[in-house]
């Protein structure tokens, strides 16, 4: 079977998934993270955790969203799978400040950003090209969605 063809919603969770993949190491690879002195060995570990399963997502996201499929509804099952794997890193994120005593910045960082989450709208945007990918690929593939209020 050859690789499928290039379309707007493979284009878009690619997008997300290499976000996922990278962005993560570009941005926490850094002081303000996994090479901060006053982070304990134990944080480090949970943001180097943190940092492969963003990695593995988007490395999930490319496989389903370029592999080869037998049948359209495989088809469709693959993008669902893609599009979720696409969307998990970023709604974990907006969970994790729910957790006592987390911050989505740490103080002596805090004077950098205008704001208490300067991530929020990096994240939302990157969960909406993911939703946005599937939805386009869903839409290619024939899936209608239908209105329950009628």
């Amino acid at each position: 079977m050859s690789l499928p063809i290039p379309t707007p919603g493979r284009a878009l969770l690619t997008l997300s998934s290499i976000s996922q993949i990278a962005g993560t190491y570009l941005a926490d690879w850094s002081s303000t993270h996994l090479l901060n002195p006053r982070w304990p060995p134990h944080a480090r570990f949970h943001n180097g955790q943190t940092m492969s399963m963003g990695a593995a997502l988007g490395l999930l996201t490319l496989y389903y969203t370029w592999r080869s499929y037998s049948t359209k509804e495989c088809e469709k099952q693959g993008t669902v799978t893609a599009m979720l794997m696409g969307s998990l890193y970023w709604v974990t994120a907006f969970s994790a400040v729910l957790y006592p005593g987390t911050l989505a910045v740490d103080p002596e960082f805090r004077h950098r950003h205008n704001s208490d989450f300067p991530q929020k709208w990096v994240f939302m945007g990157l969960w909406a090209l993911a939703l946005a990918g599937g939805a386009l690929e869903l839409r290619r593939l024939g899936v209608q969605v239908q209105n329950k209020r009628s």
